[in-house]
């Protein structure tokens, strides 16, 4: 299928710089039959210095005209997202547009992530029964972790940090930071005594008793599109991302530095509630690189040693979220936790063949083991009704967090486990250690 979407391909390279172009200067050659988004994009890359840009656009027709000529009177819409009205003559409305971006591991936020939960990994190995609440942030040659964190375990946080920088890539300041010179800055306390009474019980409760760290609700979201069952774009964009830090470090691409970013549009079409992809739209690459090397290589390499690979031989925005972040942070906390076991949930419904998409949501109060509530809706391709689905869903899954943890494995820290988590997606990947990507073959009764 893959092979398919790809039978009509145009790379154009655009390179940020000093000469500011206009949106007609770089516009006009392209022969696209639908775009909204590259005014947006051109705006935001002329502001980045030693970024590179790919488009890739898969089209039929070709279109003889610019895209954004001709008077205001021939046009629909206004400002940046403004269209010819000629354009609409190729639109199929039966189509439509969807767009995945994914940070590489050098990237400042995934940075963050990644020490915040090498600070967990680091916990949990020696005390099992830590309990993290653990932030990062991060600026020119700094690196700051603070949080709450009660733990038996011995941790040198100042070495983690610099530990997870050096492999990352950070090792001097032309990149951005300097693992080894860097200034590293930690401020920790212990959990507040009324939460670790109330939720935890000063470790007195047994596992179906512990409550939730904190109120808040939580998505699981799978579908049928690729065998992760996970959305296309997402699928797409992780991999360029994880390819280009694979020739960074490899030294394929050594040109390459640490930060960087991809982004994925495909084309879906509706059937009936699920989606089926039509054709990849657009790829884009942003990526931090040395100051020596050519446009021409970058184009040249980059191609043969990223896209092909991904794009030829090959859930983010899909779905929702209910806005807590995942990283530094231990399973009673049900930011991360519910997250995973509605994954689980979510993805099971569909690997069972119940649905072709699925979204569960739960929601929690602080303190209370059982959850406020359990939702799903599987987007009317259900073979059952979408409330003999949740049926089926709790009498297969628990969403107590004590039990969470104990079902998923999730106070095993070490070896990276939760470091890995924090780099190109918590969901989809092929790893022992996501054990909430593990199936549960669903049956109705």
């Amino acid at each position: 299928m893959i092979r398919e979407l790809v039978e009509s391909l145009r790379i154009n390279l655009f390179l940020s710089g000093n000469r500011r172009e206009s949106e007609s200067d770089w516009i006009s050659p392209i022969n696209t039959h639908f775009c909204l988004s590259i005014p947006c994009i051109s705006s935001y890359f002329s502001s980045l210095s030693q970024s590179l840009a790919f488009f890739l656009f898969f089209f039929t027709p070709h279109l003889s005209q610019p895209l954004f000529s001709g008077s205001r009177s021939d046009r629909i819409g206004s400002g940046s997202v403004s269209i010819p009205k000629y354009l609409f003559n190729f639109i199929n409305m039966d189509t439509f547009l969807f767009t995945s971006e994914s940070v590489n591991e050098g990237h400042p936020d995934k940075l963050c992530d990644q020490v915040s939960d090498a600070i967990l990994d680091a916990c949990l190995e020696q005390d099992p029964e830590s309990k993290v609440a653990c932030e990062t942030c991060s600026k020119t040659n700094m690196v700051m972790v603070f949080g709450e964190i009660t733990t038996k375990a011995k941790v040198d946080y100042e070495k983690i940090v610099r530990d997870t920088c050096r492999g990352i890539g950070f090792v001097s300041a032309d990149v951005g930071l300097d693992a080894d010179n860097c200034k590293v800055l930690v401020n920790i306390e212990q959990q507040s005594p009324d939460i670790a009474q109330g939720v935890h019980g000063h470790l007195s409760k047994k596992p179906e008793e512990i409550g939730a760290g904190d109120q808040g609700h939580m998505f699981g979201y799978a579908t049928d599109e690729t065998p992760e069952l996970m959305p296309l774009t997402h699928v797409l964009a992780t991999k360029l991302g994880a390819k280009l830090t694979e020739v960074r470090k490899n030294k394929t691409c050594p040109w390459l530095r640490p930060d960087g970013k991809t982004q994925v549009t495909v084309e879906y079409r509706n059937e009936g509630g699920a989606m089926v992809p039509i054709r990849v739209h657009t790829v884009l690459i942003s990526t931090q690189h040395d100051e020596t090397v050519t446009n021409d290589q970058i184009a040249k390499e980059l191609r043969e040693h990223v896209i092909k690979p991904i794009i030829i031989d090959t859930y983010g925005g899909w779905g929702a979220h209910g806005g807590g972040a995942f990283s530094g942070k231990d399973p009673t906390k049900v930011d991360r936790s519910g997250a995973y076991i509605v994954r689980q949930a979510a993805k099971s419904v569909v690997a069972s063949g119940l649905a072709r998409r699925c979204l569960v949501q739960v929601s929690y109060a602080i303190g209370v083991p059982e959850p406020l509530s359990v939702f799903v809706d599987t987007y009317k391709t259900g073979k059952i009704p979408d409330k003999d689905i949740l049926d089926l869903i709790k009498e297969n899954f628990d969403f107590r967090p004590g039990m969470i943890a104990i079902n998923l494995d999730l106070k095993r820290g070490g070896n990276f486990r939760f470091q890995k988590t924090a780099a190109y997606g918590h969901f989809g990947r092929d790893d022992p250690d996501f054990t909430w990507e593990t199936v549960k073959l669903l049956k109705k009764a």
